[in-house]
């Protein structure tokens, strides 16, 4: 059973998210923080597996306890996936170099962070298998490790970006009656013609139905449907 902490300072959203993780086979809810001090100190007594972790809380910000865990030599191991609203690059930028697995951006649906939490669980099976042997056999195994995305995801055309994607996707997953590219510019702070190209990808790659909308006057407008893998 992997192990997770839940930090956020909200705490129906807390119990939310703690909702999702119950729901993913193989991992369970060890406990509940609201601020940043309050996580240091669950992670040094609980040991989760994994912290998904806010960065907008009351005392300090997610960076700055990602930073403290990778100090602390007792915390120093702990993985950990952030989730907030925060889309600001330096975040990112932030949360990358203190080596945080994933960043899903708020609001996020159960189906996104299952998906992040199985890749999760089989990164763990994949180190196990590698430690038996002590040693890697070779370049793919550590390609394997250190992916982005699980084994035989999509590999994005020249010009997209895996974090802008996972955003379009989860602005479709939002709507399950469907989004237009302008919809989706709103929704995800893109441009049009950079939203409508990542729809087009979905589409083209069959995670994305498309249905032509009509309106009273004008050319129809196309409605894209998130259908997944």
């Amino acid at each position: 059973m992997i192990r997770v902490l839940v930090v956020d300072d909200d705490f129906m959203v807390a119990k939310v998210h703690s909702g999702y993780v119950e729901r993913v086979t193989g991992f369970s809810v060890v406990g509940v923080a609201h601020t940043g001090a309050d996580a240091l100190r669950a992670v040094r007594d609980l040991r989760p597996d994994l912290v998904l972790l806010d960065i907008y809380l009351p005392d300090m910000d997610g960076i700055a306890v990602l930073r403290s865990l990778r100090a602390d030599p007792s915390t120093v191991d702990t993985d950990v996936v952030i989730i907030s609203a925060a889309r600001d690059v330096d975040t990112v930028r932030n949360a990358m170099r203190g080596g945080v697995l994933h960043y899903l951006i708020k609001p996020f649906s159960a189906a996104a962070l299952r998906d992040q939490l199985q890749h999760f669980a089989a990164l763990q099976a994949k180190l196990a298998r590698l430690s038996e042997r002590r040693e890697v056999s070779n370049q793919e195994d550590v390609d394997d490790v250190f992916a982005a995305r699980p084994r035989g995801a999509s590999v994005l055309p020249k010009g997209l970006t895996q974090q802008t994607a996972e955003l379009v996707e989860q602005a479709l997953r939002a709507r399950p009656d469907g989004l237009s590219a302008t919809e989706c510019a709103q929704a995800t702070e893109l441009s049009r013609p950079s939203a409508r190209r990542y729809l087009e990808y979905f589409a083209d790659t069959g995670k994305a139905d498309v249905r032509l909308r009509y309106g009273g006057t004008g050319r129809p407008e196309r409605q894209y449907h998130w259908i997944g893998e």
